[in-house]
């Protein structure tokens, strides 16, 4: 799933490179991120990540919202349906003894009431693809964003989404079977579905020449419910978990 995605990324940034000819409007670039290893915060790491935010009429291809479609379209709303890159886990380090996550896809269907281009409401519901056997489940997010000029050039913007997860997909992450538990020494763990986190993430964009910007966010992430209570959080991971990213982007009009 991971070349499947990076695959697209990068033919869809290429194509921006046409952007006037095609009507692609928006923003793409490379960045780096500071982040949790796997959602239950077992420890941090680096990794090189792309930046979009490119609009071609109804469609759209976001970091965060991966490609989505406005089907329906009228008076600040739309909805239709996505597609989005879901991270693995490789089970090393403290999580060793435990299953590997594969990467899958998310396919689901959401609705957004965005009346002006500085904020928006929303909420989606999918189901996890191509993982192992018992993998995977069904995840929700509802959330807001505000946008905001700060001065100089420079616009901020905050998002608070909450996430829900289905027992399955809760188990996927925090869940432990016994035969895991005789390897790794976590023990056993039944997840439960539910309010699986609350994210708050707060961004800026700086202006750095004509097309250029730089771009920085920083997110505060609480796990709760029975992600929370899991016995991998409370033994190698962490219920309050925090990601940063920079990112350079060029804008397209």
């Amino acid at each position: 799933m991971s070349r499947i995605t990076v695959a697209l990324f990068a033919a869809l940034t290429c194509l921006s490179i046409n952007a006037h000819a095609d009507g692609i409007t928006g923003e793409a670039g490379l960045g780096l991120s500071y982040q949790p290893h796997d959602p239950t915060g077992s420890r941090y790491e680096n990794r090189a990540v792309p930046y979009l935010d490119l609009d071609w009429g109804d469609v759209s291809l976001s970091t965060d919202d991966g490609l989505t479609w406005d089907a329906l379209k009228a008076n600040g709303f739309s909805a239709g349906p996505f597609v989005n890159y879901l991270s693995g886990r490789t089970a090393n380090g403290n999580l060793r003894g435990l299953r590997d996550v594969p990467d899958m896809a998310e396919v689901g269907g959401f609705v957004q009431y965005a009346p002006a281009d500085f904020w928006r409401v929303f909420a989606s519901l999918g189901q996890a693809v191509g993982g192992g056997g018992g993998q995977g489940g069904v995840l929700g997010r509802v959330g807001g964003e505000v946008g905001y000029p700060v001065g100089g050039g420079v616009i901020g913007s905050t998002n608070l989404t909450a996430h829900f997860a289905d027992a399955r997909q809760t188990q996927t992450y925090f869940g432990v079977s016994a035969e895991q538990s005789q390897a790794s020494g976590i023990r056993p763990y039944n997840a439960g579905g539910g309010l699986q986190n609350v994210a708050l993430t707060q961004s800026f964009e700086f202006p750095l020449a004509l097309h250029w910007s730089l771009l920085t966010s920083a997110s505060w992430i609480h796990l709760t419910g029975s992600a929370a209570d899991s016995s991998i959080v409370k033994e190698v991971g962490r219920a309050d978990q925090g990601e940063a990213q920079v990112a350079i982007a060029y804008k397209f009009n």
